[in-house]
């Protein structure tokens, strides 16, 4: 599942308003006797309404501006109403959630069109990553391979990560299928770490596709300081993503793999009638 963060912001924030209400307010006001109530009025009759003149349907509210108030941080425009009467989806990033009309129950999990056999929640995954990656350009990325491959791949990377070295290792390979790699920062260990240290280190090399193959090797990259905010950018937007583990490697199409694949079976994901090499493991691996 990718939507436990969401899930779990709405919890809190359903709990937060339930303890709210029930805190009585504080006053310091004094409460005055209570009198006796007076007796109602009686109401006055209703004027009769002209002959013809129908009754007027109240406007129904939109029931995406109540939503909003319970999704911290989201505006009404951001709920979209999906094929099924009654059920909004809300997306952040990659992450997906879908919730009733009401406001009242939530849904962490994938929705299926069984007419088309199409999983409409993977599919607004792919279009969020394919558009969040659109805002990032390659001058922001550490590319391997030549522009007029025939296929390119972004990939969150971890300087430490063993699968991320290993993948690293086989890029002659890659680039000989043609596969060009686009490399995005994401430290698992978060920031002020030296794993994170590590990929500062490289973005701020003056040859930085050499300085990461050197990182990748385990060598000790030392660099001149510069601003070296990219590394924040690229774990911002691979949370985004969603990404669980590296390597992460996102395809043309916005699907994302969440592990290692050896050259021959990447090629195999990215054109099916392509062969696999005997004995290729069919699955990603990472961690």
């Amino acid at each position: 599942m990718n939507t436990p963060r969401l899930l779990a912001l709405l919890v809190v924030s359903a709990l937060a308003g339930s303890l709210a209400a029930t805190v009585p307010a504080q006053t310091s006001q004094t409460v005055p006797p209570r009198q006796a109530a007076k007796p109602a009025a009686k109401p006055a009759a209703a004027a009769p309404k002209p002959a013809g003149q129908g009754t007027r349907l109240a406007t129904s509210p939109d029931p995406r501006v109540a939503l909003s108030r319970r999704m911290p941080g989201s505006k009404p425009e951001d709920f979209r109403p999906t094929s099924i009467p009654g059920l909004y989806e809300y997306a952040r990033g990659a992450d997906i959630l879908y919730l009733s009309a009401d406001g009242r129950f939530a849904i962490d999990g994938d929705l299926y069109d069984l007419d088309s056999e199409q999983n409409v929640s993977e599919r607004r995954r792919r279009e969020a990553r394919l558009a969040l990656l659109g805002k990032v350009p390659e001058s922001n990325m550490l590319v391997f391979g030549p522009r007029n491959a025939r296929h390119t791949v972004t990939v969150f990377t971890d300087i430490d990560c063993g699968f991320c070295r290993k993948l690293h290792s086989e890029m002659a390979q890659y680039n000989a299928l043609g596969i060009r790699v686009r490399y995005l920062f994401y430290p698992r260990s978060g920031p002020d770490t030296e794993s994170w240290a590590k990929a500062a280190a490289v973005w701020c090399a003056p040859n930085r596709n050499d300085a990461m193959t050197r990182a990748k090797n385990g060598e000790a990259v030392r660099s001149p300081k510069c601003d070296a905010s990219v590394v924040a950018r690229d774990y911002e937007l691979g949370d985004e993503f969603a990404v669980q583990g590296t390597p992460a490697i996102v395809m043309p199409s916005g699907e994302m793999l969440p592990g290692y694949l050896p050259p021959p079976m990447l090629l195999k994901r990215l054109e099916p009638a392509a062969p696999a090499a005997p004995g290729t493991p069919s699955r990603p691996a990472g961690r």
